[in-house]
């Protein structure tokens, strides 16, 4: 599965992304409520900020999954842990399905940003602080190497620090990938005796 990546256009993308985030199983995203004027001023404001960025990864072409990037010394987690040097902090919307789910679908989708994050040299971790009560990404981040740190108190959550280095992604890459194990085809003990 290929995707590629375009920036996030805050006032022509806002429809799109207000379709997404209002969705009740875009819970976590907290903006269940917003309008698209809302929606419109909060990526503005990422957009503008210089150390936070929202992309949109493609599927043909088509917005798939909507991946921010951002600076945790610049962000809340500063107060939260020790922001180390190559650290990068990601959030991750995979979009509503159009027909039946894909199998495999979002483990790909973060397969895909976590390899064009560390494309970036001077990255050795991804950061991720998704809430707490939130199974379902928590299981997804560890499947990609992600190793949690603990819950944390932000503003607006109760969070899951974990961290993703640069080995621990690509070991779990390597681990999505092997081939499933063939089973052992039993062989028949041989007949002993003569035959009729």
């Amino acid at each position: 599965m290929s995707f590629t990546f375009r920036c996030v256009d805050a006032v022509a993308d806002a429809p799109l992304l207000h379709s997404w985030v209002t969705q009740p199983y875009a819970a976590f995203w907290c903006m269940q409520s917003a309008t698209v004027e809302a929606v419109v001023e909060e990526y503005s404001k990422i957009q503008a900020t210089g150390h936070h960025h929202a992309v949109f990864g493609l599927d043909g072409g088509v917005p798939a999954f909507l991946m921010e990037e951002y600076l945790p010394s610049a962000s809340p987690l500063a107060a939260a842990y020790a922001v180390q040097p190559g650290d990068i902090g990601m959030h991750l919307l995979v979009a509503p399905p159009s027909g039946a789910p894909t199998p495999g679908y979002t483990t790909a989708v973060m397969d895909a940003v976590l390899e064009r994050l560390f494309l970036d040299p001077g990255i050795d971790r991804v950061v991720v602080e998704p809430d707490a009560r939130n199974t379902r990404i928590h299981v997804l981040n560890e499947r990609l190497g992600f190793q949690p740190a603990g819950i944390i108190t932000l503003p607006d959550k109760e969070a899951l620090l974990s961290f993703c280095t640069r080995s621990d992604y690509h070991a779990a890459r390597e681990a999505l990938h092997q081939p499933e194990p063939q089973p052992r085809a039993l062989s028949r003990p041989a007949h002993q005796g003569a035959t009729l």
